[in-house]
């Protein structure tokens, strides 16, 4: 199925929907809120319609589960083989401040894991892709990138920063090393430990398996992991509960 699916093209798909969304974002747009409490804006909504139409069109027999579309019941896609898992804008509430950290996510999902991810970040014209055994690339540079090491850099959430994150940074190992913290909004977080900016991400907070599906496959690429923070495994997806565990990205 892998070697059908050109990277190209998800790519293509992920810049169209950015180029919408950014026609929005310069404007006034209007603010709903789902029942969840979370925040949702037209660019949601049209970004996930040409993103999953797309999809349909180039790959008919591949489910979608979006955390727009109406919620797939666990019976119906616990035998998936291989699905599509979208977050159409990652960072809504960075997308509202108009910040510019916020992100569109296009993963490939076989069985529990990752095995092709975009991410776009329209604001910042900046394209993470990776395919199994292919590698990752960031605007076509191969990743990571060498830095220095005598830092230690940390990036958090920017919005969702929990007590118990605050308190996971605090206790880590220097061993001599500087520590810089940043604080940056959506997957770019994920993204920034596969392109080597940063060490580590701790995510000691609430996240859904579409906010990190896309640059999770990014960061295995870029030859990273994204460890459950308890059971210290790599993440895994298709879960009953969509619910992510916490976890730290190194």
């Amino acid at each position: 199925m892998l070697d059908k699916i050109d990277l190209k093209d998800i790519e293509k798909i992920a810049l169209k929907a950015g180029q919408e969304v950014i026609e929005i974002y310069n404007k006034d747009f209007k603010v709903e809120y789902k029942d969840d409490k979370s925040p949702l804006t037209i660019a949601d909504l049209k970004a996930n319609d040409i993103i999953c139409q797309s999809l349909i069109s180039l790959y008919p027999n591949i489910p979608i589960l979006s955390e727009e579309n109406k919620k797939i019941e666990y019976n119906d896609r616990k035998d998936w083989e291989y699905y599509w898992c979208i977050d159409p804008i990652d960072g809504t509430k960075e997308f509202i401040k108009k910040n510019g950290d916020f992100t569109i996510n296009i993963a490939l999902i076989y069985k529990n894991s990752p095995i092709l991810g975009v991410v776009y970040a329209p604001v910042l014209k900046d394209m993470y892709s990776a395919k199994k055994d292919n590698g990752a690339f960031k605007n076509g540079v191969k990743l990571p990138i060498k830095r220095d090491d005598n830092k230690l850099v940390v990036v958090a959430s920017k919005s969702h920063l929990s007590p118990e994150t605050e308190e996971y940074i605090n206790s880590l190992e220097l061993n001599g090393r500087e520590l810089i913290k940043i604080s940056k909004g959506s997957s770019l977080k994920l993204c920034m430990v596969a392109e080597g900016v940063a060490d580590i991400y701790p995510r000691l907070a609430p996240t859904m398996e579409w906010d990190t599906t896309a640059a999770d496959a990014i960061v295995r690429e870029a030859g990273k992991m994204c460890y459950d923070f308890e059971l210290d495994t790599p993440m895994v997806y298709n879960k009953e509960n969509l619910l992510n565990p916490w976890f730290v990205v190194r």
